[in-house]
């Protein structure tokens, strides 16, 4: 007589059923996977806005600028964001290939944040009313500081350094 493990693999409709289970478990276990990493919280901690990122962009742009600067041994000058002229008072402009947002809460007085929500990381829509509107779940930023006015953010969006230089903005380092 055979033992019951070489009955149970030689039987087919066992092994289906074997098959099928592992299958159910498998599909089970990845949409749990994909559950919690859609549940998980946005990494507020940055912004969205990579270390590294101003860096690459900073070299690659300093590169051609030093041949069409005057100085051959000086330092070229950071790449301009935008013009002064291009920032509303009492309002702003989103950077979004650069996700950055620059505002002018009042005349000659620029502010430049992070354009990625702190609740879910999209990029934010729009300036205006006195706060930096995000599109997706309401959350506004006052344009000052970028604190929280309206959630569901709980974080301000973060601050990245930037300067006036003539008319132009540019991010400092």
């Amino acid at each position: 007589m055979a033992e019951p493990s070489d009955a149970a693999s030689s039987d087919p409709a066992s092994s289906v059923l074997a098959s099928r289970r592992r299958t159910v478990l498998a599909c089970a276990g990845a949409a749990c996977a994909a559950v919690l990493a859609g549940c998980s919280k946005y990494n507020s901690n940055n912004g969205g806005v990579a270390g590294s990122q101003p860096a690459p962009a900073t070299s690659s742009s300093a590169a051609p600028a030093a041949p069409a600067g005057s100085g051959s041994g000086a330092a070229a000058a950071p790449a301009a964001l935008t013009s002064t002229s291009d920032v509303p008072v009492g309002g702003g402009k989103i950077l979004a290939d650069k996700k950055i947002v620059l505002t002018q809460p009042k005349s000659g007085e620029f502010h430049g944040f992070s354009a990625v929500c702190t609740h879910a990381g999209c990029t934010v829509g729009s300036v205006s009313g006195g706060t930096i509107n995000c599109p997706c779940h309401g959350s506004k930023f006052n344009i000052t500081s970028g604190a929280v006015v309206n959630g569901p953010a709980a974080s301000p969006l973060p601050p990245v350094n930037i300067k006036v230089q003539g008319t132009s903005i540019v991010q400092a380092q």
